[in-house]
């Protein structure tokens, strides 16, 4: 199944969430449609118009927004002066309940991709009233060990990149929490500290996960590389706010209390997150899931045969 055509949003809008933060939304397709949140990936990439074609116009009302510092939502992670402390997991979960309550809607089928899908799962756990079904892409549920092996853990695979990640760091940073040491130079009261290591944090996120051209070129962006930069080491180094759970993190522990909402988990056969089998435990931990795997894709939705299955998804939730 092809995407959808291009099409643009009929309402957007900046919704007041508090801490002055304002997040931009918008609403395109069949405003009487069934609705569908998206949630893009980083944590920081924002929303793109890829994520609209993903979806049958007319059967759908399409919500798409800009999580707290990214995209068009002010203020801009970028920016030296904005709080980060107001940025959590947290408050992302408050965030989405209020657009739910702004836009009048009931239930809605919520879509995610990498740290989308961390969220989305997160959310549906405490807010199960408010999802009526999940479909979720480059699958991630946020513990320690992903962040090892996406920070660490990867180095054996890419030892001369890791190489080059290792040495934006002072000696004395190289041995620990990789993320949180990166996060540090980030927030450097010096800009010139705070740029290097922007730069060699999305050199390091290019050479793991390979990616299209366009995801890549965002990367030059300086605005969008400090944005995405800031808040991924933020929210890495710091557990991505989700709290004490056992050592699988609680995302994966609270999987049974999704048993009453549908889902269908979408996964590249060869995304490096499948190294710890993150995908397959959620998928057997969480009853009545359907779980997609495309050969030959990696940590990619953009992949023509990823978008295929991922259409095919939510045309299968479409009118239930």
């Amino acid at each position: 199944m092809p995407l959808y055509p291009e099409i643009e949003p009929y309402d957007h809008g900046m919704l007041d969430v508090g801490d002055g933060n304002r997040v931009y939304w918008e609403s395109c397709g069949n405003p009487g449609g069934k609705p569908a949140l998206v949630l893009h990936g980083g944590p920081g990439s924002g929303c793109t118009p890829y994520h609209r074609r993903l979806f049958d116009p007319a059967a759908y009302r399409i919500v798409l927004l800009d999580q707290r510092g990214c995209g068009r939502s002010t203020p801009h992670a970028s920016a030296y002066d904005t709080d980060m402390s107001v940025n959590t997991t947290r408050h992302l979960l408050t965030d989405l309940e209020l657009l739910r309550r702004h836009l009048g809607i009931g239930r809605w089928l919520v879509w995610g991709v990498s740290w989308g899908s961390v969220l989305g799962l997160r959310y549906a756990q405490t807010h199960p009233e408010a999802v009526s079904e999940l479909v979720l892409t480059g699958v991630a549920t946020g513990s320690d060990p992903e962040t090892a092996l996406l920070t660490r853990g990867l180095g054996r695979i890419f030892p001369e990149a890791f190489e080059r990640f290792l040495a934006g760091l002072p000696e004395g940073e190289r041995d620990g929490d990789l993320a949180l040491a990166y996060n540090r130079l980030i927030e450097s009261p010096d800009p010139e500290v705070r740029a290097r290591a922007a730069r060699a944090w999305t050199d390091w996120e290019t050479a793991i996960i390979p990616a299209p051209p366009r995801s890549v070129e965002r990367y030059e962006d300086e605005r969008f590389r400090m944005a995405f930069a800031r808040t991924v080491t933020h929210y890495w180094g710091h557990g991505h706010f989700l709290g004490e759970g056992d050592d699988q993190g609680v995302v994966l522990r609270d999987a049974p209390q999704l048993k009453d909402i549908p889902g269908t988990l979408v996964q590249g056969g060869l995304d490096f997150g499948n190294l710890l089998g993150i995908v397959w435990r959620l998928h057997h931990a969480w009853p009545g899931s359907e779980l997609v795997m495309v050969d030959d894709v990696g940590h990619n939705a953009g992949a023509p045969d990823m978008a295929e299955a991922l259409v095919a998804a939510t045309d299968k939730y479409a009118h239930r």
